[in-house]
């Protein structure tokens, strides 16, 4: 994770360990490896009904998406949310690069 990008994760009455912290900062640097406009995540954990719900955020340059997911474990939960997070990020990244190329293609036809 380079200087840019901040991981910050809260937990609430949820069981953790150092494998889990390190599993989310990786995967969350991925993401912003992958897609350099989100600089900031947000990943919070908390004991919901016997399950761990998971909250996440990312935020950046014309960037701002969350997702949420529940499992009995908080690995599956946060894996769920970091998933959601990622076809996110996906789907606009895309629609931003694709967006120019057929607005380019159109200036194209129209001369």
């Amino acid at each position: 994770m380079s200087a840019t990008q901040a991981v910050a994760i809260r937990y609430k009455d949820v069981e953790h360990d150092s494998e889990l912290e390190e599993v989310i900062e990786t995967r969350c640097g991925a993401l912003a490896q992958e897609f350099p406009e989100a600089n900031h995540f947000e990943v919070q954990l908390a004991m919901q009904a016997g399950e761990v719900e998971v909250h996440a955020h990312v935020s950046g340059r014309s960037t701002r998406f969350a997702s949420h997911a529940r499992d009995n474990r908080p690995r599956a939960a946060v894996d769920g949310a970091l998933e959601k997070l990622h076809r996110e990020l996906r789907r606009h990244h895309d629609k931003l690069i694709f967006g120019m190329r057929r607005e380019a293609q159109r200036t194209r036809a129209n001369r």
